[in-house]
């Protein structure tokens, strides 16, 4: 039976938008305290009774989060235009998930409002 399982990470970074109209209130640095949630499958393990160890998604984390958390996001090689969109699917392409899960999406909430999910495949 496939099973899925997710853990929330945060950071904090600042960014702009460069591609948005004159005047855009996003086209100016601001910052943001990012959630992003990390959802991974797989077939829960009859011994450890879990897909992978949450604290092994932590560990896997750590690298993005090094790479982001108080940074200026658009600084960021692949994050010159640092869409909530283009966020969620960076870290997706790049999230090494512990064996044997499956990153199943990614979701990136840049306020308590705002957020975008990705499904890589």
């Amino acid at each position: 039976m496939i099973t899925e399982i997710s853990k929330t990470f945060r950071f904090e970074s600042a960014h702009r938008l460069p591609h948005v109209p004159a005047g855009h209130k996003c086209g100016r640095v601001h910052g943001h305290s990012y959630a992003v949630t990390l959802r991974v499958r797989g077939e829960v393990d009859p011994h450890t009774g879990w897909i992978v160890d949450f604290a092994a998604l932590t560990a896997a984390w750590q690298p993005l989060h090094a790479l982001l958390d108080h940074r200026l996001l658009n600084d960021v090689a692949g994050l010159e235009n640092p869409t909530s969109e283009n966020l969620a699917r960076f870290v997706a392409e790049r999230f090494v998930v512990p064996a044997p899960a499956s990153l199943h999406s990614v979701t990136v909430a840049e306020t308590c409002t705002s957020e975008c999910t990705v499904w890589p495949g």
